[in-house]
């Protein structure tokens, strides 16, 4: 199971920025210069780190950061 901390560690990587932290509650709104291509390279980043595979339909479903946590931590 991964933290929300580590998440933030793919983030951080993703939108050049060490400083960013997310919650659980953010969405795209809330990250500035997350539009649908940092998206495509976030989940494929994702995938990468933790070893996993999100299909079209998981991807439809994600509102929040924490949804995504909670995709990924269903798959390890």
């Amino acid at each position: 199971m991964i933290s929300i901390e580590e998440l933030s560690k793919v983030f951080q990587v993703v939108f050049d920025d060490d400083e960013l932290t997310v919650t659980e509650a953010y969405t795209a709104n809330d990250v500035a210069g997350w539009d649908s291509m940092t998206h495509v390279l976030l989940l494929s980043a994702i995938e990468e780190k933790f070893g996993i595979e999100f299909n079209q339909k998981e991807i439809r479903k994600f509102q929040t950061v924490g949804d995504l946590l909670n995709s990924i931590n269903s798959k390890l």
